[in-house]
């Protein structure tokens, strides 16, 4: 199936100096590489060597998704994550929404293989009162209606679906449970954005992460004129300014050893 303009991945491999770190950068629920590569790009222009993935059943058709389950959407997240560790010294993941829950989990399985988290808007747990149904519903039911474009700037697309695939959300819901089950695992230094105002994802969410994960390094920034998408929203130099300062401060310097 042809992908949709905008879907495609994009990387980056850095001939700089700087090219041993390394930034993963993965889109969320329904979404596409359009949410995350202006991002990636910024990163870029810092000289590292960036990684924007398409998960499997995005970008496409939303039917494509009900044929997709999140562990695969983690195996290729996980693949990208091995290609930049193939040349790469440290790796940093970045992640919108359901983008940040794989980030996540790629912390818990991979721990000292992360150096940092850059978290926008993530999600562990709906609060929607139809989510119980879930398990029965998307055996009878293929989508409800999108939550696609939750931005607030005008003239922005994310590429995102126009209808939520059921059974691909149920699937959702079983990587958030392996999430919260295995939470404290998570040790890296976070740095998390969350929306005042977002529409998808709500804001229990992001207390819930932070009350639970591991780590002592770990910081929450409020965006103020941003919805959910908030990397293409007003936001987005925020996202992109703070997130880059952040890296540079948890990349490891080497000792010099010249006599």
């Amino acid at each position: 199936m042809p992908l949709a303009h905008g879907a495609q991945p994009w990387s980056f491999d850095s001939p700089g100096p700087d090219a041993h770190i390394g930034v993963l950068l993965i889109h969320g629920f329904t979404g596409s590489p359009a949410s995350m590569t202006p991002w990636g790009k910024a990163l870029s222009a810092h000289g590292w060597s960036i990684r924007v993935p398409r998960l499997p059943g995005h970008g496409s058709r939303w039917q494509d998704m009900n044929l997709t389950r999140w562990e695969d959407w983690y195996a290729e997240v996980e693949r990208n994550l091995s290609e930049l560790q193939a040349t790469c010294d440290q790796v940093f993941i970045c992640g919108l929404s359901m983008g940040g829950s794989l980030a996540l989990r790629l912390a818990q399985q991979h721990g000292d293989e992360i150096s940092g988290l850059v978290l926008v808007n993530p999600a562990v747990h709906s609060e929607r009162p139809d989510r119980h149904l879930l398990p029965i519903v998307s055996k009878f039911v293929k989508a409800f209606p999108g939550i696609s474009n939750d931005i607030a700037k005008p003239g922005q697309d994310e590429v995102a679906y126009a209808k939520i695939p059921l059974k691909a959300a149920h699937s959702l819901a079983q990587l958030w449970k392996n999430i919260k089950a295995d939470i404290a695992n998570v040790t890296q230094p976070v740095l998390l954005f969350r929306s005042l105002t977002d529409h998808v994802v709500e804001a229990s969410n992001a207390q819930w992460i932070l009350d639970h994960i591991s780590s002592t390094d770990k910081k929450e920034v409020l965006l103020e004129n941003s919805f959910h998408v908030a990397t293409l929203d007003y936001d987005a130099t925020i996202i992109e300014t703070m997130s880059a300062d952040f890296i540079k401060s948890h990349v490891r310097v080497e000792p010099d050893l010249t006599p």
